[in-house]
């Protein structure tokens, strides 16, 4: 098939490209470049079934595919916060671009949706019926609103336009090519204990988290494309852990004698987070398979790596 992924040189995207290519299908890459990495995609540039496109899809393209993997968007608060019109303008005028695209060409669309639009949920574990607690003016709105309407959007299409989408919602995910500088939770810890300074924990760290390996994650995405669920759908690992188990984990993993510290806690800051996974279990025969401690040093290997620190 030839399929086209939205961010596709970004951490997931890459990841997601490098199975398709693998799978021996024609993959067109699009990437602004904005979070996105030349070298997560290298591998691929001279292969004749690759073509990687520098395009912001807050302007329409106009391609011919089989499937679309929507992906592009910033996903970390540093980053989606740096420029949160342009974050809403991604969300939203991104994914009517790319609606628009799969309705000309009769393309399956999958919107990389996200366990944000539960907000600071009131219903633990989240299911995919819950309808969320979300700050419409809050600092994390460019994101989690703008994903909302992303699947409003979607939706719609699907119903007016009888565009044949699929809807999945991403929890916590970790792995090799995460973004140094993304603050997000997995990369500051790995990046702080490699450098030597103190783990920073927000709040007192009781607030959890749960963390799914990027190939695990992918593996999902791609049961979800081919099946004949619409969705949405939570793709995650439940296994919880608490902030503080996880500074814990990789301090323990890299450097044991590294200083946790706590810092006050950030604007709507979700407490708890685990996502319902029975639909992805039963619908699609799917769960996550590598646990925290595997996946975790796999990725530090890789932060060693693109940092220059001297192996494990």
């Amino acid at each position: 098939m030839r399929i086209l992924v939205t961010g596709g040189a970004g951490f997931l995207g890459s990841h997601l490209i490098d199975r398709l290519m693998t799978a021996g299908h024609e993959v067109i890459c699009l990437d602004n470049f904005y979070t996105g990495n030349k070298r997560n995609i290298q591998q691929w540039l001279d292969n004749h079934n690759f073509e990687l496109i520098r395009h912001d899809i807050t302007e329409p393209i106009r391609l011919e595919v089989d499937q679309i993997y929507h992906l592009a968007c910033p996903a970390s608060p540093v980053h989606y916060q740096y420029n949160p019109v342009k974050t809403v303008k991604t969300n939203v005028m991104g994914t009517l671009n790319m609606l628009g695209l799969a309705k000309r060409v009769k393309a399956r669309f999958f919107l990389a949706s996200t366990s944000e639009v539960y907000g600071d949920p009131d219903v633990h574990p989240q299911s995919e019926e819950y309808r969320g607690n979300v700050n419409p003016i809050g600092l994390r709105a460019c994101y989690d609103e703008g994903k909302r309407i992303a699947e409003t959007l979607a939706f719609d299409y699907y119903r007016q336009n009888k565009v044949d989408i699929r809807v999945v919602r991403i929890f916590n995910t970790y792995g090799p090519r995460m973004l140094e500088n993304d603050g997000r939770v997995v990369s500051n810890f790995i990046v702080q204990a490699l450098q030597g300074k103190p783990l920073t924990v927000y709040g007192d760290g009781s607030q959890t988290r749960s963390f799914c390996y990027a190939s695990d994650l992918i593996e999902g995405f791609i049961r979800l494309m081919n099946s004949d669920y619409v969705g949405p759908v939570n793709i995650g690992n439940p296994g919880e852990y608490t902030i503080l188990q996880l500074a814990e984990a990789v301090r323990d993993m890299i450097n044991p004698n590294a200083e946790i510290i706590h810092e006050p806690l950030p604007s709507d800051d979700p407490r708890r987070r685990r996502p319902d996974i029975t639909k992805a279990k039963t619908l699609l025969d799917w769960e996550p398979t590598v646990p925290l401690a595997e996946g975790l040093k796999l990725t530090v290997e890789d932060f060693r790596k693109r940092m220059g620190n001297a192996p494990i």
